[in-house]
């Protein structure tokens, strides 16, 4: 029998092809590239923002407005601020059923110390339980510190616009007005604050804020120590300030010293550092009022450091920052806490070059930072622009409505 052998045939086989993978791709965590163009059309797209937005939008879902009549004492407005957790609140003029402007902290500070410098604490301590508030535009006359502007914006103004009337009228806060459509009478509807605009900013524009990645010191946002101070009083040599043009006090100087800075400079905050220039605290407005409050008036010739025994448990304690932290990290920080200045201190750059880590290096406040945000001149707007801007009807109420 022939046996034909045949070549052996592998057994077909079927092709197999890989299934598309489900999975999605992570996202890169490679930082977008930086630059200054970048950094200037996450501004440009911030300021567009605020364009488009008006004052409502920047409202709290819930709030409570306190008002107070220019006919109450001082002392009583003083604990309701106090007792509400604010630090300013709108004037009414009841007799004219008018806004009247808006009492400070700061306004506290003129007071104190136009008694301090005309009285003694007991005729001090008596005026201010009767003084009204009505009159404290003559004391701040007699001081010969500024009147603060009486301006006011509709909440259906834009955000941006209220803003620059912040910026140039060096203001806090804006109050916002409107018109009762039956008497035609004035109605304060809230007040808009730096705080609360950046906080705006820093919760809707979080895609920009990554792009704001330049270092303060490189963008000259704040105020900084010179290094070029003016040369000593040849009569007063010890009144040099190292840190000019801050103003600083220490740890012995007396409450009274920094109530005066306070009213000459009209600042709200001084750094307390030690003898090698580290800042170990921050004396406020708000401290000066809390001891005026509980009615030691003799307690303003107390040292800072025995004054600081007497401020509230609550204190959040002081917000520093280095030169080489970015703006955007400083918006960050905005959304998270209740931020209203940032000492800028010596960081490890420069301890390298023979500094010493936590010395004053400068200070920031919120000014600072929505006035770099705005800007003095707008992304792709001109001069005449921002002339007609400012030419634009914003409110302006009589200084004389509460006096």
């Amino acid at each position: 029998m022939n046996t034909t052998l045949l070549p052996s045939v592998a057994p077909s086989s079927k092709t197999l092809k890989r299934k598309g993978s489900t999975r999605r791709r992570a996202p890169s965590h490679i930082p977008p590239p930086q630059s200054q163009e970048t950094h200037d059309a996450a501004l440009h797209a911030i300021r567009n923002l605020l364009k488009g937005r008006t004052s409502y939008d920047a409202f709290p879902v819930s709030f409570r407005l306190i008002v107070l009549d220019t006919k109450l004492n001082v002392k009583k407005a003083l604990q309701c601020l106090l007792l509400n957790g604010v630090v300013s609140a709108p004037l009414w003029n009841s007799e004219k059923s008018k806004f009247a402007g808006m009492l400070t902290v700061l306004d506290i500070i003129h007071l104190i110390q136009y008694y301090y410098d005309t009285a003694n604490y007991e005729a001090a301590a008596a005026d201010v339980e009767t003084f009204r508030l009505e009159s404290i535009r003559d004391i701040e006359r007699s001081l010969g510190v500024a009147t603060p502007p009486m301006l006011a914006e509709h909440p259906n103004s834009t955000l941006y616009k209220a803003a620059r009337v912040l910026i140039q009228t060096h203001a806090r806060r804006l109050p916002l007005l409107d018109y009762d459509t039956e008497t035609g009478h004035e109605v304060i509807v809230s007040v808009l604050t730096q705080y609360r605009l950046l906080k705006f900013i820093s919760i809707n524009c979080t895609r920009e804020i990554q792009q704001l990645h330049l270092s303060l010191r490189k963008l000259k946002i704040g105020t900084y120590v010179s290094s070029n101070p003016p040369p000593p009083d040849p009569e007063n040599p010890e009144t040099q300030n190292p840190y000019y043009p801050i103003a600083t006090a220490t740890l012995d100087t007396p409450v009274f010293d920094v109530v005066h800075m306070f009213s000459e400079r009209a600042i709200s905050a001084v750094p307390i550092i030690d003898q090698d220039g580290v800042v170990v605290n921050l004396y406020e407005t708000v401290d000066v009022i809390t001891l005026v409050r509980l009615g030691a008036y003799q307690s303003l010739d107390l040292t800072i450091s025995e004054a600081l025994n007497q401020r509230s448990p609550d204190f959040p304690g002081v917000v520093i920052c280095t030169a080489g932290d970015s703006l955007g990290t400083l918006l960050e920080l905005i959304k998270k806490r209740r931020v209203h200045r940032l000492v800028v201190v010596e960081g490890d750059e420069e301890e390298k070059k023979g500094g010493k880590k936590g010395r004053l290096l400068g200070i920031i406040t919120l000014s600072d930072v929505l006035r770099y945000v705005i800007g003095e001149v707008g992304i792709g707007e001109s001069v005449e622009e921002i002339a007609a801007l400012s030419a634009a009807p914003s409110t302006l109420l009589s200084p004389d409505v509460i006096s």
